[in-house]
């Protein structure tokens, strides 16, 4: 029997307070996604002491660890629930939303900014890609990003009202920066400049919580590279 403490609010004006609850897994491969869905589907869903308890708020979709909807805070680390084993971890298992995000309910945040930060940077295509075989591996690579926000939970420099966007915005635009022409890089790479690189503590901690592993630290260095220093130098020769 393994005991599961949700921090829970029912909307961001009212306060929080931790819930307890017992659940024995059925498998050893169930994750603390499998735990939520399973507690969800009990018709009367009551805490440890017995006494009832409303359904648990979280998001989830695909629950293979393609989406990012499930990430939340377990045991102090921000994890996606379909990625947490409850056999690795210790019990109780505690469970609380992302902090760096508005709490909408329970664990389920409004990550709306992650979008808004895109829009701003205008990180998109303007014109046709280049396709070359040299530039693919990372634009491959930044085309992992789940977008599910566990690195600026992590990072120390980034604020929800803050300039630093983090690596949730410099890993969609290291894509772009490989693939966009030359000449239609200038404003991508001037917002870039401001709201990534001159945030950037170069701390690292998302480097070893991304949970699709994504080599964020040779990205961040190429697209410094493409967006900040080789612009340095053209401008220095003319």
């Amino acid at each position: 029997m393994i005991q599961i403490d949700v921090l829970r609010r029912k909307n961001k004006e009212e306060p929080a307070y931790l819930q307890s609850f017992l659940y024995e897994p059925k498998e050893p491969s169930e994750t603390v996604a499998t735990a939520l869905r399973r507690l969800n589907e009990q018709a009367s869903l009551t805490d440890k002491e017995g006494n009832r308890a409303d359904p648990i708020v979280w998001e989830n979709s695909c629950l293979q660890k393609k989406c990012g909807a499930c990430a939340m805070v377990i045991n102090g680390r921000p994890m996606l629930a379909c990625d947490a084993s409850l056999s690795a971890l210790k019990s109780p298992v505690r469970l609380e939303p992302l902090r760096k995000f508005p709490v909408v309910a329970d664990l389920m945040v409004d990550r709306s900014i992650l979008f808004q930060n895109l829009k701003d940077l205008n990180a998109w295509l303007t014109a046709d890609a280049d396709p070359s075989e040299k530039k693919n591996p990372d634009a491959y690579e930044a085309s992992r990003c789940l977008q599910c926000g566990c690195c600026l939970e992590i990072c120390p420099n980034f604020a929800v009202d803050g300039r630093f966007y983090g690596m949730a915005s410099m890993v969609p635009a290291a894509r772009l920066l490989v693939q966009m022409p030359e000449k239609e890089k200038k404003e991508l790479a001037a917002e870039y400049k401001r709201h990534v690189f001159e945030g950037c503590g170069k701390s690292l901690a998302c480097q070893d919580i991304c949970p699709a592993g994504i080599d964020l630290q040779g990205l961040m260095a190429r697209s410094n590279a493409a967006a900040v220093w080789r612009r340095l130098l053209w401008k220095k020769r003319n």
